[in-house]
């Protein structure tokens, strides 16, 4: 049945009444065409017509859905593309932003939702949902708007036009990485094989590396870490010697790509001994937001560095990407972002325009809304075309002066072609609660003479940013003129404390035209250095950024959010160094402001590692008080300060060599002679300090104590003397154990060593094993039924492992089981079936909630793992095998040590193993899995040897 608005619906869009004439030939500049209005009030009968659920409903899935129910006639709009994105399936991958709970996540699954990210801090979860599921989602109390996934991008240059090269399956890019990798192998054991380091030409062009030998700086001390799409490649570069091991990846956001590959490569090149992390920041929005914090306050990262921009990210107030950026550089840490590749008009390769909404006084068919007019007091023009050869596949994103998520001004945007039909289109409800945002994209091939209209369905004048992402706005053929503006820099990168980096080439000039009949671009210095004639790439963005609204939506100026209010951030800040090489297949010559950024944070480190502390401001100060002034004198839109150099940056801060000394795990030898420190005994503790600065380590000395009750230690102090960079210092210290230290409570040592120089003084911690271990193993399996394990969803599978019995534990070992070991993907004898094992991480957590990883993202595109053993005292990780060891089987050391488990608390209670899959399209279940744990040889009586090997469950592996 029809409600009376259906009816009317159905008529106004063309499936019944009178049919829709043929399109006009061309468009008057200052007017719509009655075939353009026609298809406008179609689409915006839909707005109109919305009820509460749909209004929550990004509008391009809105119409969607209403074609595929043929409550809309395509007639009505005749060149309409989908931007729904919905496939074969009928799936869409959407952003439900509201109140994360696991009754929103439940109630997604139900409705056959595959979960991909989840926020419950930024209240957003990425999914991939039945398109027919949309409107019940929306419906929910706990849903305020339910969007296409916002997309992104990194900033990375192509030196071949996007689409042009053929897109690696899975199975392909594993198989490639295995060859690679396999090749990298044998050539360290093959003299001469092997070609060497490749090294950065930035190193040289920002005078990296003479500044190292000169200072004597190589990054220790900072840790560097990095977010882009993924680092695939990781184990080939560590393998060819041009990264080192002990890289810290936040388990599971490995991600997929390898530009975090080729950026951390250039860290290394620039800042060698800086510690090194990553993250992706390509499973959402808000996942990219996690994961930033997530690398300051969980992993340390002094320097953070990203070269991503999520479509969404508003120019006029910071979103909650640039609202974690703003949380770890009040932690005192530094970031830093791409400046962006969208172009600049200094060089004429803008598609960028921002100013105040000019009422152009030309209205919309029946619908109170009017045109914008670019041309403002110099004309009349409603349109602003976008060049023919800068059309394929572009985001056109368009934002208002209204604070995010309260905007109650309602703009549309359109995307015509020279005939005046819609080919896309973008008319989001604002009605007080909703984001000041709308986006269009260009078709996939392109088009000529498409140009782009924006509506003001409701509400006041507001400052309008209209940005065509990587196209470019040019004149069209029948008459339009491109209205450009400085200022496509935009999102995180334009944060108040961060660092937006812009490019300009070290070596070659990018090889090839932004389009046909541009200027030459520039080529770079090396060998030599940069100089006050360097150039920026054509294609880096430039600044300022206007901003109205402080990250919690207070007006900066209230009252006027026009072209003359807010606050302007100067950005970019700083020029780097782009068209560089590295190893990595794909990036053999790096370009873009993706390629800028690694290089200045790189250079922050080796700052940071010659003077320790250094405030941020100071930092900040240094960077820009001493790059070279290029392009137009003082700074500019498009280089900012200008570009740096290492020496110069270091002179200014004074920096200089620094020793960096730690203590080592140290030895136990017991004085009864004993294997094992038991209650009551004295030992000799010999304690290694070992030097990894850069300058000598004077005057060192430990101080030696034990916060556990009753040790002792003598002496407190000794004295280590002069320790030289990279040498180690041993001194002996004695300790007495009380009687009453109870078995598997551990003497807690902790060790402070001074020196001369600004990273004194360090403390570590070690835990000293009270007890003879057992030699008994107890064993505990999973005794429920085969999991799946859900395709790509972050929260993963767990199943529970319960033990009993044992107390405190001296060791704990976990297996993946199985009677019979094979590749069947099906096959329901090993310990865990799954298509790809490459896709996997596996968690194991104890009762006390402690956590450790066990695999990561190994095996490739090998199936199953079998009788498969996890053990700290393993040689190998189980990221070393390859998918032609599958099944995957043997003993493998885990991601995180295990004895981290079990320190001075009981083993007894409910442990779990998640095993969560992070990649899309491949499946299998968890089946049998393991937990082996010895306990402590009490001093009344040994534990009956009988008892070994006895299990709990269904047949565990034995452990090694």
């Amino acid at each position: 049945m029809l409600t009376a608005g259906t009816a009317a619906l159905v008529t106004a869009l063309g499936l019944v009444g009178p049919p829709v004439a043929a399109a006009e030939s061309g468009q008057s500049p200052d007017a719509f065409s009655e075939n353009t209005v026609r298809q406008i009030e179609a689409l915006q009968s839909i707005k109109k017509s919305q009820h509460a659920g749909e209004s929550k409903v990004d509008s391009r899935l809105l119409v969607e859905q209403k074609l595929r129910a043929q409550r809309m006639s395509a007639s009505a709009v005749p060149a309409l593309g989908s931007g729904a994105n919905v496939s074969a399936a009928g799936t869409v991958l959407v952003d439900i932003r509201g109140q994360v709970s696991d009754d929103l996540l439940k109630s997604l699954r139900e409705s056959g939702a595959g979960i991909r990210a989840v926020s419950a801090r930024y209240g957003s979860v990425r999914a991939e949902v039945p398109l027919n599921a949309v409107p019940a989602i929306a419906g929910r109390a706990d849903v305020k708007k339910v969007e296409t996934a916002n997309e992104a991008f990194t900033a990375r240059q192509l030196a071949e036009p996007a689409g042009q090269a053929k897109r690696e399956s899975k199975e392909e890019k594993a198989a490639r990485i295995e060859g690679e990798l396999k090749k990298a192998v044998e050539a360290k054991g093959q003299v001469g094989a092997a070609a060497g380091p490749i090294t950065s030409e930035g190193d040289r062009a920002h005078n990296a590396d003479t500044a190292r030998q000169q200072f004597g700086v190589t990054g220790v001390g900072t840790k560097i870490c990095a977010l882009s799409d993924g680092i695939n490649s990781l184990a080939v570069s560590q393998a060819r010697g041009e990264l080192p091991a002990g890289i810290d990846v936040i388990p599971g956001q490995e991600g997929d790509g390898d530009e975090g590959t080729a950026m951390l490569e250039i860290i290394h090149d620039v800042a060698p001994n800086a510690a090194l992390g990553f993250a992706s920041a390509f499973n959402s929005d808000a996942s990219f937001a996690d994961n930033i914090r997530k690398l300051r306050f969980d992993a340390g990262c002094d320097v953070i560095v990203d070269d991503v921009l999520y479509f969404k990210e508003s120019p006029f107030q910071d979103w909650i990407i640039a609202q974690a950026v703003n949380d770890v550089t009040a932690d005192g840490a530094l970031y830093f972002s791409s400046a962006g590749n969208e172009g600049n008009v200094a060089d004429g390769t803008s598609g960028h325009w921002e100013g105040d909404f000019v009422d152009s006084g030309k209205s919309v068919g029946k619908y109170a809304g009017t045109a914008h007019n670019f041309a403002g007091a110099g004309g009349n023009q409603i349109f602003e075309p976008i060049s023919n050869a800068s059309s394929a596949r572009v985001p056109v994103t368009l934002f208002w002066s209204d604070p995010l998520g309260a905007s109650n001004n309602d703009y549309d945007l359109y995307l015509l072609n020279a005939a005046g039909n819609v080919v896309d289109f973008s008319q989001d409800n604002q009605t007080g609660t909703q984001d000041p945002y709308e986006r269009v994209d260009t078709p996939a091939a392109g088009g000529t003479g498409l140009r782009l209209a924006i509506v003001k369905f409701s509400g006041e004048g507001r400052y309008l940013s209209l940005s065509a992402l990587r196209g470019r706005f040019s004149d069209s053929a029948d008459g339009l003129k491109a209205y450009t503006s400085p200022g496509v820099t935009v999102g995180h990168s334009a944060a108040r404390a961060a660092f937006s980096v812009a490019a300009a080439p070290a070596a070659k000039a990018f090889p090839r035209a932004l389009e046909p009949g541009d200027p030459a671009n520039p080529a770079g210095p090396f060998p030599g250095a940069f100089g006050a004639t360097t150039k920026v790439e054509r294609f880096t963005s430039d600044g300022p950024r206007r901003m109205f609204y402080q990250a919690d939506g207070t007006p900066i100026t209230p009252g006027n959010v026009s072209g003359t209010g807010g606050e302007v951030r100067a950005k970019p800040d700083i020029t780097a160094a782009d068209g560089v090489s590295t190893s990595v297949s794909g990036f053999t010559t790096f370009y873009g402001t993706s390629a800028a950024a690694p290089h200045a944070a790189a250079i922050a480190g080796l700052v940071l590692s010659g003077n320790p502390g250094l405030p941020p401001a100071e930092v900040r100060e240094a960077l820009v008080n001493t790059a070279v002034d290029i392009l137009t004198p003082g700074r500019d839109n498009s280089s900012g300060a200008g570009v740096i150099l290492a020496d110069k940056v270091l002179a200014y801060t004074g920096a200089s060599p620094q020793p960096l000394a730690k203590a080592g795990q140290p030895t136990v030898t017991p004085a009864d002679g004993g294997s094992a420190l038991d209650p009551g005994d004295t030992a000799k503790v010999t304690l290694p300090v070992t030097n990894r600065g850069d300058g000598t380590a004077t005057s060192t000395s430990v101080v030696l104590t034990s916060p556990t009750p009753g040790v002792t230690v003598a002496p407190r102090s000794k004295s280590y003397g002069t320790i030289s960079p990279g040498q180690t210092g041993v001194n002996d210290f004695t300790i007495t154990v009380p009687a009453t230290q109870e078995l598997g409570v551990p003497v807690v040592l902790n060790a402070r060593v001074t020196f001369a120089g600004s990273f004194s003084p360090t403390t570590s911690t070690f835990s000293l094993p009270v007890g003879t271990p057992s030699p008994v193993t107890r064993n505990f399996a999973y005794a429920g039924a085969a999991v799946a394990i859900p395709d790509s969803d972050p929260t993963g599978v767990t199943v529970p492992i319960a033990v009993s019995g044992v107390g405190r534990a001296s060791k704990v070992t976990f297996s993946v089981d199985g009677t019979t070991c094979g590749t069947d993907e099906k096959s329901e004898t090993v310990g865990i079936n799954h298509s790809y094992a490459g896709d996997l991480v596996g968690t194991l957590t104890s009762p006390s909630g402690a956590k450790a990883t066990l695999f990561q993202r190994g095996g490739g595109s090998g199936n199953n793992l079998c009788q498969v053993v996890f053990t700290d005292t393993a040689a190998a990780p189980f990221s070393s095998v390859a998918a032609a060891n599958a099944p995957f089987t043997g003993t493998y050391k885990p991601v995180q040590a295990l004895g981290g488990l079990i320190s001075g608390v009981a083993a007894d209670g409910t442990w779990t193993f998640t095993a969560t899959d992070v990649a899309g399209g491949d499946t299998g279940s968890v089946r049998s899995v393991s937990l082996h744990i010895n306990g402590f040889v009490q001093a009344s009586a040994a534990e009956r040897p009988a008892g070994v090997g006895k299990s709990v469950g269904r047949g565990p592996v034995k452990p090694v």
